[in-house]
Parts: C-alpha cells; structure tokens; sequence
C-alpha cells in the first residue's frame, strides 16, 4: 500500500467512483425499463447496451478494487464505532454485489443462449452452458442483487448526506470531483 494520506481520495479513486456510480445507476434504470418493453429492435437494443454497460462495470470494479487495494485511502472520519462498522459492511458489500451481479447477469445471458459481444465488436465467452433451466434460476438472482444494489446505494447516498448535512464533517467533501 502507499504510504500517502490525505484527506481527499486520489483523482483515479474519484473518477472510478463517479463513473461507477453513473454506469450503475444507469444501468439499473435502463433494465427496469427495458423488461416492460415489448419486445422490439428498440428493446433488443436496450438489452445490448445493458450487457455491454454489466461487462464495463465489471471491468471498471476490478480496476477500482485494485487501485483500492494498492493506494491507502484517507484516514476515516471520527465516527460512532458502529457507524464505521456500518459503513465497512456496507461498502464491503456494495463491492460484492459490483461482481456478482455483472456476473449473474453474463451467467444467465450464457444460459439463456443470448451472447455477449461487448460493444458489438468482441465475442465473450459463454459464462455457463446454453441451458434454459439453468437460466430461468439465475434470472431472479440477477434482478434480486440489483435491487439489493439499489438499496445500498441508496443507504450510501443517505449516509454521505447525513454527514455532510447533519454532521458537517467534510466526509463527502473527500470524495468531491
């Protein structure tokens, strides 16, 4: 780890945590809209964007994990030893839930024998079998972490404001582009 501190998160660990922060959301909001479509070259493409945003994600956290992994964050806020018990379970995870759910989600398009060919140009491999049973059993897990996500993420947002609001303890200011 590095041995720099300060009280600000690197510009690399900024930039991460915002674009994350827009693709899933994003993506969230496109695959609840999508999955009412009829279906339509509009909804087939919606669907592609999806995966190719579930493939960038993917890609994007596991450059995010190892920046974090190898650049020491800033000192944490004082706070309640409960609240930092909090929010490491809740970052924690909010990461675990940044693989598996790109994952669950490759894994069911596998499955339901619908390729990904990431942004139209690079054929993935198939994560799993062509197997409709099979996809018919992920396909609940894929949309029930996403809404676990979604209540993370909004637990995040809610505690970022309560400090930044109520506290007044800078903790969002860190994390300011």
């Amino acid at each position: 780890m590095s041995s720099e501190s300060s009280s600000r998160y690197t510009l690399p660990a900024v930039a991460l945590h915002w674009l994350l922060a827009l693709m899933i959301i994003s993506s969230f909001g496109m695959g609840l809209y999508m999955t009412d479509l009829p279906f339509s070259p509009r909804r087939l493409q919606l669907y592609n964007w999806h995966k190719w945003a579930g493939v960038t994600i993917l890609a994007l956290t596991a450059l995010r994990l190892l920046w974090r992994l190898t650049h020491q964050p800033p000192a944490p806020s004082a706070m309640p030893a409960w609240q930092a018990r909090a929010s490491s379970a809740t970052h924690g995870l909010m990461y675990v839930l940044f693989f598996a759910i790109p994952l669950l989600g490759w894994a069911y398009s596998s499955a339901a024998g619908f390729p990904i060919v990431w942004f139209g140009v690079l054929p993935l491999p198939d994560f799993v079998p062509v197997d409709k049973a099979l996809a018919e059993l992920i396909k609940p897990w894929h949309e029930w972490t996403a809404k676990a996500l979604a209540l993370l993420v909004l637990l995040h947002i809610a505690a970022a404001l309560k400090h930044h609001f109520i506290d007044r303890d800078g903790l969002l200011l860190r994390m300011r582009p």
